[in-house]
């Protein structure tokens, strides 16, 4: 694996046709109009959920995949992670107080509205946002799920305000789109 950096921009460049495998595990899920409504809400500075849950996801599946773990499993409960709908930005609206302990929740009730979920799939997406949340992963897959999320929360910011992370990120996702 190259350096985390890499393996993020890499998400922006995501296709059936370069990334099979990652489509196999979660084309069910990217194809439904629940999912595909992520990209009208923005999640962190100007980055859309949907491309956000890619960048979560795709990180999750290649960290467990070289690690040996359940790849499929931790992709899946990547892709499911931030399923709500609802923009936690607009000011004043009550409803969305709490958002980063409470979105989980949410997630998971969408998530299962949809899907046959397993038990770790469940956990991955009700736990990633420990410490936020008081009780942390249980499986290993769930642990690189939730450091995958704060990662590329924290880059989707930098890109923002960073004009150095900014230059960086655009000439390697040109590199990568060639």
């Amino acid at each position: 694996m190259k350096n985390l950096f890499d393996l993020y921009v890499r998400s922006y460049t995501l296709t059936k046709e370069n990334a099979p495998e990652f489509f196999d595990i979660v084309d069910d899920i990217y194809e439904t109009a629940e999912f595909q409504s992520m990209a009208d809400f923005i999640q962190h500075a100007n980055i859309t959920r949907l491309q956000h849950i890619m960048s979560v996801a795709y990180m999750s599946y290649r960290i467990t995949k070289e690690k040996g773990l359940d790849f499929v499993t931790a992709t899946r409960g990547a892709m499911l992670h931030d399923l709500f709908y609802y923009d936690w930005h607009v000011p004043g609206d009550g409803s969305h107080r709490l958002h980063g302990y409470r979105h989980p929740g949410f997630a998971l009730k969408n998530a299962r509205a949809l899907f046959s979920l397993s038990e770790m799939e469940e956990n991955i997406i009700k736990r990633h946002m420990w410490p936020l949340t008081p009780t942390p992963p249980k499986y290993k897959e769930g642990w690189i799920v939730c450091l995958s999320d704060k990662y590329c929360a924290h880059q989707e910011s930098m890109v923002k305000l960073s004009p150095s992370r900014r230059k960086k990120f655009h000439n390697i996702s040109e590199v990568l789109k060639k």
